[in-house]
């Protein structure tokens, strides 16, 4: 979910050649769609094992993910949303409050079936990022993939370990790509990565 400064599509398209192919490549596979999904069942292998903890993992990856993203290809679909990265900042509100419902009522069935800590606090920190990403979008364009990017980093480094900081030029890779795409300026990628980085630390950290 990114789009243009001021809520409606860039006037102009973003140059064409290598750079740009190479942007829109890494803004596909590092939606937020995926990094989530991938982070949600890494997590919930580690923190169960095997097949249990895979199940886990799906489980919060379904209510995380795969429910709010079913949501936004409908929408694409049904022509109220236009693209499945809601490029317009009127139209995020709703997917955004779609996906907040969503995960809240994975939290709280995951919590109830006793689901991992780690899991919970996981699918926790992104409630609260929701919560902060739909007041934000209200007014300003922050980047939602540089904040689950950031997100992801710090959470790897929390459950793996310090040698996870090798991912940190993800944070990077992500933010040239929104701003190449003129999908976003430097700075609502900086506060993008800085809010979700900051929220997912604080309360990761807290709960798992």
């Amino acid at each position: 979910m990114d789009g243009g400064d001021d809520g409606h599509p860039p006037p102009t398209q973003a140059p064409g050649g290598p750079a740009t192919r190479l942007a829109r490549l890494v803004t596909e596979l590092t939606a937020p769609a995926i990094l989530v999904s991938v982070l949600t069942v890494l997590v919930g292998w580690h923190a169960a094992g095997g097949g249990h903890g895979l199940a886990w993992g799906l489980l919060a990856t379904l209510f995380a993910t795969g429910i709010p993203f079913a949501y936004i290809v409908g929408g694409v679909r049904r022509g109220r949303l236009t693209d499945h990265h809601v490029g317009v900042r009127e139209q995020r509100r709703v997917p955004l409050l779609f996906g907040l419902t969503s995960a809240a009522a994975g939290l709280a069935l995951l919590a109830a079936l006793g689901a991992p800590r780690p899991v919970l606090a996981l699918v926790a920190a992104g409630v609260v990022g929701l919560v902060v990403a739909v007041g934000v979008s209200h007014w300003w364009k922050m980047s939602i993939h540089s904040a689950v990017a950031a997100g992801t980093v710090v959470v790897l480094v929390l459950t793996f370990g310090a040698r996870l900081l090798a991912t940190a030029p993800l944070l990077a890779l992500v933010g040239w790509s929104r701003v190449r795409l003129r999908d976003h300026t430097v700075a609502q990628v900086v506060v993008g990565g800085v809010v979700g980085g900051l929220i997912t630390g604080v309360v990761y950290r807290a709960l798992a």
